[in-house]
């Protein structure tokens, strides 16, 4: 709408220079702001209007100042997709501003990390938070490589605006300090619990480690003793099972030191995300000891583009993705795709920051393939894949599992936007949140299980069949596990609208035993009861789900301390043929 905005600044005396939309909403925004003198509350508004269930939600005296609002100055609000971020100085205070484009089209992560000093970032892309993090982390020890929190907002909510506003607040003798506010003004905690001040490795962290241990079990004993211990035992801890490694054995190590990054659990007196930071650090350290000492279950690459030989089809690859360009033709993806025509099956792709395209490009029938992959990645992971297992130790970002036709893709985090777009089968978990517009346009048979909620546009164009006839379905939790390990309901199974908009096959199965989610947030969707023979496609799946996060079935199925009946805690929606669908099915039947 570029032609709108211009018209609105040129009745109010403002020319663009450059004739961009990107131009047009700076001046709409230095108008509202500086020359109308808005609270940022209502610029914001002005830019990003709240709508549908959001606008109901509002209190009624915020109905009546964002009404008028938007009666002014609806036809100067850029349309999407954007993310404006904006930095401003008013007087002694230096702000850093991320808004967000309420169709939710536009990729944006805000993020922070407390310690000696507060950072906080808003971006489009995680992995290139973490890229800076990593690059001041390297130089400044008041830092670490991965921040307390991460977290993508959705664009007009009623509960922050999906807005986040960071001010550097100057302080008596002349400290400063970081602030963080949303849409409406209300203060966001940045003071995460727990010490982020490391101290050196005991010799020894008082643990018993029992004979004939595997990873599953040993892992239960090592949560229930840590919040026991500071970080001179925890250090300890890892050194332990480092020394494991070398010892006696490879893989075990890195099972269980995977658990420690993937599970959620009570850190104690540690600071989480300092302490998921050498607990990867470990894994990267014992994984990259096998290129100068290779084991029969891991072997590693002497320098780039060093291909060895597998002695078996159970051996694992391990690739630093550092020396890697992020893409192109001489790509991590790449190098990838030439190890597994080699003969290589089993992957361990170590220090992504920012690689796309990994798992791409394999070819069909690649049940046999396996690949764990440990940092920050980009776009496009595991898509197109045709049976492959792909396991993300971490978050991931946009477009994850893109057409994806085949096997099985687990994500140990969140995922961004479009999540599995176009997927046409396979399996696929989440153990947090999904962004704007998962699964659209999907067809076939997917299977998604996201154990958070998706912010918006849930399975939009969602066409995969009946899921009682081997048709695609997605399940949603709607949980979170907090610091302390335990499992929490969110507030709301599903917070945005257009739920399964413009669907025309498969069904949504949430999680909602409080029945919270209304007709108003669908969008030619409906609520329909859930029979056994649903329970007989999800259960299975759920199973899965356990398998892969620890989340067990019987506590999704538990209410206010009660092992409940699925159909009391989960509800179906199906999809409602609109007119323009069944005209177009009549004409195909009198055609067939």
């Amino acid at each position: 709408n570029y032609v709108s905005v211009k018209d609105y600044l040129g009745q109010r005396g403002m020319e663009p220079l450059f004739f961009t939309d990107t131009e047009v909403a700076a001046l709409g925004f230095d108008l509202h702001s500086r020359v109308y003198g808005y609270p940022i509350e209502y610029v914001i508004e002005s830019l990003a209007p709240t709508s549908e269930l959001d606008f109901v939600m509002l209190p009624k005296s915020k109905q009546e100042v964002y009404e008028a609002i938007q009666k002014t100055h609806i036809h100067g609000s850029p349309d999407g997709p954007w993310f404006f971020i904006i930095a401003q100085a008013a007087g002694d205070v230096h702000r850093l501003m991320g808004i967000t484009d309420t169709s939710m089209l536009r990729p944006q992560v805000f993020a922070y990390q407390r310690g000696d000093v507060g950072i906080a970032f808003c971006g489009s892309e995680k992995q290139v938070i973490d890229a800076v993090l990593e690059s001041l982390a390297a130089e400044d020890s008041r830092f670490w490589r991965r921040c307390d929190e991460y977290w993508n907002a959705r664009g007009g909510s009623y509960t922050d605006g999906g807005s986040f506003i960071f001010d550097i607040v100057p302080k008596e003798g002349g400290s400063h300090e970081l602030i963080m506010t949303n849409k409406f003004g209300t203060l966001v905690n940045t003071h995460p619990d727990g010490n982020y001040k490391i101290e050196e490795s005991a010799m020894m962290s008082g643990f018993e480690w029992p004979e004939g241990w595997t990873p599953e079990n040993v892992f239960e004993s090592i949560t229930a003793l840590l919040p026991e211990l500071d970080w001179s035992g925890a250090r300890a801890l890892l050194s332990e099972i480092s020394s494991y490694a070398q010892e006696h054995s490879r893989k075990e190590a890195v099972e269980l030191l995977c658990l420690m990054l993937d599970r959620k659990y009570d850190c104690g007196t540690l600071r989480r995300s300092r302490w998921l930071d050498f607990v990867e650090d470990a894994i990267y350290a014992t994984l990259q000891h096998a290129a100068n000492k290779p084991c029969e279950h891991y072997i590693g690459q002497l320098t780039l583009g060093h291909r060895p030989e597998p002695t078996s089809a159970e051996q694992t690859i391990v690739i630093d993705a550092r020396p890697y360009p992020i893409e192109g033709i001489e790509s991590l993806a790449r190098e990838l795709v030439a190890l597994h025509r080699q003969g290589w099956r089993k992957f361990a792709v170590l220090h992504c920051h920012g690689h796309r395209f990994i798992g791409n490009g394999f070819g069909p029938e690649t049940e046999d393939v396996h690949m764990d992959v440990f940092g920050s990645v980009g776009d496009y992971l595991g898509s197109g894949s045709d049976g492959m297992t792909l396991v993300m130790h971490g978050n991931g970002q946009d477009q994850i599992g893109q057409i994806h036709k085949c096997g099985t893709l687990v994500v140990h985090g969140d995922v961004g936007q479009c999540y599995g777009y176009g997927a046409k089968g396979g399996e696929l978990f989440v153990l947090g949140n999904a962004a704007g517009r998962p699964m659209i346009n999907s067809v076939g048979s997917p299977k998604l299980v996201v154990n958070g909620t998706a912010l918006d546009y849930l399975a939009e164009s969602f066409m995969a069949g009946d899921p009682l006839e081997g048709g695609g379905f997605v399940v949603i939790n709607g949980i979170r596990i907090n610091g302390r390990g335990e499992v929490e309901d969110l507030e709301t199974p599903y917070p945005g609208g257009n739920l399964f908009s413009l669907s025309s096959g498969g069904a949504i199965y949430v999680r909602d035993p409080r029945r919270v989610l209304s007709d108003s947030q669908l969008n030619g969707a409906a609520f329909t009861e859930l029979g056994q023979a649903d329970w007989d496609v999800v259960e299975p799946l759920l199973m899965k789900n356990e398998e892969h996060f620890g989340i067990t079935l019987a506590r999704l199925l538990t209410i206010d301390g009660e092992i409940r009946a699925p159909a009391e805690v989960y509800r179906k929606i199906i999809p409602l043929k609109n007119k323009a669908l069944s005209v177009e099915d009549s004409w195909a039947a009198k055609h067939d």
